[in-house]
């Protein structure tokens, strides 16, 4: 494989005495790089750990003053993405059975809101993740293993609409624009859904095999006409230009093993990060189409890799800190820097 590696002297590790799967970055750049990490223990009583890490003198340090206890491993966590510097306290956001709100601040977190929409008081279906739109953050869209996406406007502590959004469970959702999301289920299918006009839905992708779940997207924010999305149990990474439905634009498939999680680089174009089953995090840089909705044809080498000692569950790109790259595996959490 051509790629250059990423020296093992630009990573820092962090052992958590549980393993982790969820995982954010704090949204503020004029603070110190902080990182919440959710367990992922098969039983109610889980946690969220906030450390923080000091870029002078690249260690970590555990705020065990910030850390919760959480019901259920978190399959998602956001911080605030437009933080109030000034207010010296953060949100963050969690989903799992719910999604709650906890708000972060000096010495202490506490449990802001838990968001239920579900008419029954004993049963609901669990989230399984949820993103906040940056544009309108009072927004924060949810999906369930009930085929619904929920949007919430969280100022209200309100649902501002539910909608059937798939056949089958839906495993992903992202924002593209204020009123713009998309989604991926079970059902094979990458969906947008435009808040204007609810009835309706494009469908952008479908899985070449009926039926094969497409279990995460990532929409590119500094260039909205790129979402990528991955299969389940496949080492491909589907790059997709909205422009041009249907046909992928690229399909990025160096990975050894399955693909766990993808994410764009918050501030360049056409870069992104995936991580796999292989243990290997890898840089793409997808070239510039010729034209909208160009099929780039051909394989893609990525051009950066890194090895990670187990296999990589989880991957965040800092939008603050855009030199550093968060990776989770097994019980550690590795920051590398790019």
């Amino acid at each position: 494989m051509e790629q250059n590696s990423l020296l093992s002297s630009n990573a820092y590790t962090f052992e958590s005495p549980h393993p982790v799967y969820a995982m954010a970055f704090s949204a503020s750049p004029s603070a110190p790089l902080r990182l919440a990490l959710g367990s992922f223990l098969e039983e109610y009583n889980n946690r969220v750990d906030v450390i923080s890490f000091d870029e002078d003198s690249m260690t970590f340090k555990p705020e065990p003053s910030l850390s919760f206890e959480h019901p259920y491993p978190a399959t998602k966590l956001m911080f605030h993405p437009r933080p109030i510097v000034a207010a010296g306290s953060s949100l963050l956001a969690s989903s799992g059975d719910f999604l709650r709100l906890w708000q972060v601040q000096e010495g202490k977190t506490e449990l802001r809101s838990v968001l239920n929409n579900s008419k029954s008081s004993e049963f609901c279906a669990p989230l399984t993740s949820f993103d906040w739109n940056e544009s309108e953050p009072r927004r924060i869209g949810t999906s369930s293993i009930d085929t619904t996406c929920t949007i919430w406007d969280i100022e209200r502590g309100a649902v501002e609409t539910q909608l059937i959004a798939h056949d089958k469970e839906v495993y992903d959702i992202a924002w593209g624009e204020a009123g713009v999301f998309a989604s991926v289920s079970a059902d094979g299918s990458v969906r947008i859904f435009d808040l204007r006009d609810k009835e309706h839905s494009t469908i952008v992708y479908e899985s070449p095999r009926p039926d094969t779940p497409l279990v995460r997207l990532a929409w590119n924010k500094s260039d909205p006409h790129y979402i990528a999305s991955i299969l389940m149990d496949s080492n491909k990474i589907i790059v997709l230009d909205i422009r041009s439905p249907a046909v992928p634009m690229a399909e990025l498939q160096r990975h050894r093993g399955c693909v766990n999680a993808v994410t764009w680089a918050p501030h360049a174009p056409r870069h992104l990060c995936s991580g796999g089953d292989d243990g290997q995090a890898l840089i793409w840089e997808i070239p510039a189409a010729t034209q909208p909705g160009a099929v780039l044809g051909g394989e893609m080498d990525p051009v950066l890799g890194y090895s990670a000692a187990a296999e990589i569950n989880q991957v965040q790109w800092s939008a603050a800190h855009q030199d550093w790259i968060g990776i989770a595996f097994a019980n550690k959490v590795e920051l590398l820097r790019v």
